[in-house]
């Protein structure tokens, strides 16, 4: 007979964060700050507003960079 066990989370492996703030946008995406927040003026990538804090879901960053890289794609075409 087998039993069942749950193996604790190695501690090098991390959960994804969901949102960032602009500082870590910058740094993960390599794009400027005066260029982020040109892109979250103009709608192209979405935040959240926590109080005075400002985050950025990982998946509105995400789906930017699959926009982008599609449009330059096509229009080498």
């Amino acid at each position: 007979m087998t039993t069942a066990t749950t193996e604790p989370a190695r501690s090098s492996e991390r959960m994804r964060p969901i949102t960032v703030r602009i500082p870590e946008a910058c740094r993960i995406t390599g794009i400027g700050r005066s260029k982020i927040y040109e892109l979250i003026q103009s709608g192209d990538i979405a935040t959240i507003k926590v109080g005075t804090m400002t985050l950025i879901p990982v998946a509105s960053i995400e789906a930017f960079l699959t926009s982008h890289r599609l449009r330059q794609d096509l229009s080498a075409l």
